[in-house]
């Protein structure tokens, strides 16, 4: 159960890393099903040129074209990792901020981001809340680190406290990421802070902080299993993305 501190500091800065959530031997386990998925090409993947991103390949014919970034369907495709994001260690600690009854995801994150060597790409400061279609921005994604997170092999970085700010359209590019070329935002980007996480280790963070990630200059490739709930009271919006899969209530 998680501490009234862990509670405050959560509503606080948006985000809370839970140390050594998951064993080593699950971390392991994972990592070892989503490189057979790698080294057999199976699909639902979303490529790194799919996204465009800085670093990326430009084309899935360019060399790197074929370097995932994330493996989709996770729930479906990998039974045991889809009983750990239903498990109620989990569920409890998502009620205190979600309330009784809590719904998971099938449509938005439900996957395992493989962040490879060489062709991986830079993430720029977003809100997860942008991509999605729900009555209000306040959903919370659980992203368990399945080997070790650092700034180096892409590691996820955040200003404390985002979730809270209030921005103007004009704070952000054509596609919603947070310019860095605003002379308001980079008082903001001062604030970043690098999120190290290591093996098995929980983040949770809400939908609406921003965060960002660089590119894996390691040489191993970076695995991380994430999900995203929300509170029973706040439905996805009809016709959208948002109802494209069922969702499951816990």
């Amino acid at each position: 159960m998680l501490t009234t501190e862990q509670v405050l500091n959560f509503k606080r800065d948006g985000y809370l890393v839970l140390p050594g959530f998951a064993t080593a031997s699950f971390c392991d386990s994972i990592v070892e099903l989503a490189r057979a998925e790698l080294s057999q090409n199976i699909e639902p993947q979303e490529y790194e040129t799919d996204t465009h991103y800085p670093g990326a390949p430009a084309s899935r014919s360019a060399p790197g074209g074929n370097t995932a970034r994330r493996l989709l369907n996770a729930i479906e495709r990998f039974p045991t990792l889809a009983e750990w994001a239903k498990n109620e260690e989990l569920c409890e600690i998502l009620r205190k901020f979600l309330g009784d009854t809590i719904h998971l995801s099938q449509a938005h994150h439900n996957c395992v981001m493989t962040k490879q060597p060489e062709y991986s790409s830079m993430t720029g400061w977003h809100r997860d809340s942008r991509y999605w279609s729900f009555a209000k921005p306040e959903l919370i994604s659980a992203w368990l680190a399945l080997n070790g997170e650092f700034p180096e092999n892409g590691g996820l970085w955040v200003l404390p406290g985002s979730h809270k700010w209030e921005m103007d359209a004009y704070q952000f590019d054509d596609k919603e990421f947070l310019r860095t070329d605003y002379a308001k935002n980079i008082d903001l980007l001062e604030r970043a802070t690098a999120v190290t996480l290591e093996q098995g280790d929980l983040l949770l963070f809400h939908s609406n902080l921003f965060h960002a990630a660089g590119r894996n200059t390691t040489d191993e490739t970076k695995y991380s299993a994430v999900f995203t709930y929300r509170a029973d009271d706040n439905e996805p919006k009809w016709a959208t993305r948002t109802l494209s899969k069922a969702e499951i209530k816990l």
